[in-house]
């Protein structure tokens, strides 16, 4: 294969345009929350801080989980650009895993919370921390979801330059939200501790 055919960069077209875009707004709406989150941290109205709720081994567990997610997706686009759609769909299946642990984690944090009386609704604090996080949370379920699709996509088609297109730009959405649980780890729950 030449490696004018191995290329995986996305095609200089509208829906790559349109796509950075898409991570252009939604870096406006994360840092609008982080603003948010940051005005509110010491809003709590007499309740817990994030230092009295937040578990920073658990956290540190969630962070870990993404952060490989982060690896095997850059590993599934190794394997589009050998050539190897085995190698490319076991990464994204072992992507869609650790995503689903991740989000699972987030998930059970928020049930634990919420059984102990700490809701959106007790303080400031928490409503902007249920939003910031419940909105990462967010993309990461949609982003398992296009993975999911992705991934019988690739298995049906192989790697056409359609599918080789949207692994990139997943791949780039990917990243993006990692970076984004990088701000969060740092700036809401180290950032209560210390």
């Amino acid at each position: 294969m030449s490696q004018a055919n191995t290329s995986i960069a996305p095609h200089n077209d509208k829906s790559s345009l349109g796509f950075w875009i898409y991570l252009m707004t939604d870096c406006v709406l994360f840092a609008s929350l982080f603003a948010t989150f940051a005005v509110l941290r010491n809003a709590t109205a007499g309740g817990p801080t994030g230092a009295e709720l937040f578990d920073l081994n658990y956290i540190l567990i969630e962070t870990l989980i993404l952060l490989a997610s982060s690896f095997t997706v850059g590993m599934a686009l190794l394997g589009f650009r050998v050539g190897s759609k085995r190698i490319a769909l076991s990464m994204l299946v072992l992507t869609g895993l650790l995503g689903g642990t991740f989000l699972a984690l987030e998930i059970n944090e928020f049930q634990h919370l919420i059984h102990e009386g700490f809701t959106w609704q007790t303080s400031a604090f928490l409503s902007s921390f249920f939003t910031l996080v419940g909105t990462h949370g967010l993309h990461i379920a949609i982003g398992v979801l296009w993975l999911v699709y992705l991934a019988a996509a690739i298995y049906r088609h192989g790697l056409d330059s359609i599918n080789k297109k949207r692994i990139v730009l997943f791949a780039l959405f990917w990243h993006f939200l990692d970076l984004i649980w990088i701000f969060i780890f740092s700036i809401v729950y180290l950032g209560a501790k210390f």
